[in-house]
């Protein structure tokens, strides 16, 4: 039966700065968990699957309701393995052996604790407003002008990045985003021509900063905790 749309939780069982990380302990749940409870109660997909090379992984993803219909090859499991590789193999798994190329692609990555089913639904709708858009990615702000960066020089002194607009007032300067690192929903055709999303017809959905984390250090991981129980006690006050 050939599906609509998919999710595709790229989930590899390697890591070397957060040893499994996308099957640990992440509040009262595994990690990637989240990440699968969130895509499933969008409504957005047909089907949510898990990209993995990992026998844990699938295990627990299958348990929490995702499908993992393949295992992936160790060749584009690795390091440096790039994303869109991990994308459209999916994508031809599900052409040539899964029924057929969907519609619509959502990548939702595995360590994104803080998404939520109806930013898949916003940006689902995003996309049906947009019949030019290709793609939607979550977006966050960063915390202060990108234009106010320093760096250090060879002699390791402090230095402005940007030093012709150290003058220039706040307001002047223009509003900068980063990716959120929780998901991108497009059209499969897209993601099988284009080796970015910025290269295609791109709009964002901004995901407020307390609920941002990029998890890739174990300080990121310490972070998103404080951030992801001042959230749970907010939302519980």
């Amino acid at each position: 039966m050939r599906l609509d749309s998919v999710a595709i939780i790229p989930a590899r069982g390697g890591s070397k700065r957060i040893p499994r990380k996308n099957v640990r302990t992440f509040g009262d749940k595994p990690m990637i968990v989240w990440s699968i409870e969130a895509a499933l109660k969008s409504g957005v997909f047909d089907e949510v699957i898990v990209s993995t090379d990992d026998d844990e992984v699938a295990e627990v993803a299958r348990h929490y309701g995702a499908t993992v219909p393949f295992m992936r090859p160790q060749e584009i499991s690795g390091d440096t393995a790039g994303l869109n590789q991990v994308l459209r193999h999916a994508l031809h798994w599900l052409k040539y052996e899964g029924g057929g190329q969907p519609e619509w692609l959502g990548c939702v990555y595995a360590t994104a604790p803080f998404l939520r089913a109806e930013d898949l639904r916003a940006a689902r709708d995003r996309l049906r407003k947009n019949p030019e858009a290709e793609y939607v990615i979550s977006v966050c702000t960063f915390p202060a002008p990108i234009q106010r960066a320093m760096i250090t020089d060879a002699s390791g002194h402090i230095r402005f990045m940007y030093p012709e607009l150290r003058l220039t007032a706040t307001q002047e300067l223009k509003e900068a985003f980063h990716d959120a690192g929780q998901f991108v929903i497009g059209r499969s055709t897209a993601f099988l021509e284009q080796d970015s999303v910025l290269n295609g017809h791109c709009l964002p959905l901004v995901i407020p900063r307390h609920r941002c984390q990029d998890i890739d250090t174990p300080e990121d991981w310490e972070h998103a905790l404080h951030l992801f129980n001042a959230v749970k006690m907010d939302a519980s006050s």
